[in-house]
């Protein structure tokens, strides 16, 4: 083999062995640090907006087999987490109960041994309605129109405070049954309360602690969509920037 050949075979293994350890390193940030997450739907308005992007972290609560790519850690339910469990108010990424392929982020109201429920569009835990106070009135676009909305500071026992949108006190799950929270599972619930499929509903239900990916900490791109990819002129107008960096709480 000529010298030259060699060289070349030398480059290519150099080559695979960069992008090798590059994919090690990124596999193993997405799985142990933090990994990004997008908001394809409306059900956390206020608090995020359909195409803002953030960060998960995966430290927060643990680590179970869904911190890894496609579920496939080595975790048979939850390691490391100590007493770093989610807590009443954060905003967490978990897998669906009913299809593990599934994302969502929600609220966490509920904790375990907790009683839920909704009366008249008012939230109650343990029996006590919830502080909700109103602080404005807007438009919501969804398919066919714009629709009226509210919306409330709502303060949780523990004094968190964050903001959540009502079309009204009469929707669907506007009046539920009590729901007692089992050992090891929450409660969640989107802050646009009467757009949001949670735990409320059956196809939701309590989720599990081992089916929590981590909680969202802040987002990093935001856009409305109004650009599409090939409109490069439009880009700017798009981008959110008053919400890049973003905390959420």
């Amino acid at each position: 083999m000529s010298k030259q050949k060699q060289t070349a075979i030398s480059g290519v293994i150099d080559l695979l062995k960069t992008l090798l350890a590059a994919g090690v390193i990124a596999v193993g940030f997405r799985s142990f640090v933090a990994e990004p997450f997008n908001i394809p739907s409306g059900s956390m308005i206020p608090t995020l907006l359909v195409g803002d992007y953030l960060f998960v972290t995966k430290y927060s609560y643990g680590y179970s087999r869904y911190s890894f790519p496609f579920g496939l850690g080595p975790i048979r339910d939850r390691v490391f987490s100590g007493e770093r469990k989610p807590r009443r108010g954060q905003v967490a990424v978990f897998r669906l109960p009913s299809d593990t392929s599934v994302d969502y982020i929600k609220r966490v109201i509920g904790l375990p041994g907790d009683r839920i429920q909704v009366r008249r569009g008012l939230l109650h835990i343990n029996g006590q309605p919830v502080e909700r106070r109103m602080i404005g009135n807007g438009m919501h676009t969804v398919s066919g129109g714009e629709q009226m909305t509210t919306l409330y500071q709502e303060t949780l026992p523990e004094g968190k405070i964050h903001l959540i949108q009502e079309v009204s006190d009469q929707q669907i799950f506007d009046n539920t049954p009590e729901f007692v929270v089992p050992a090891g599972h929450y409660f969640m619930m989107g802050d646009n309360r009467d757009n949001s499929r949670d735990s409320r509903s059956s196809s939701v239900g309590f989720v599990p602690l081992k089916n929590f990916i981590g909680e969202a900490q802040f987002l990093f791109f935001s856009h409305d969509y109004s650009a599409s990819i090939w409109e490069i002129w439009n880009w700017p107008s798009a981008i959110r920037f008053g919400r890049l960096g973003n905390t959420i709480e």
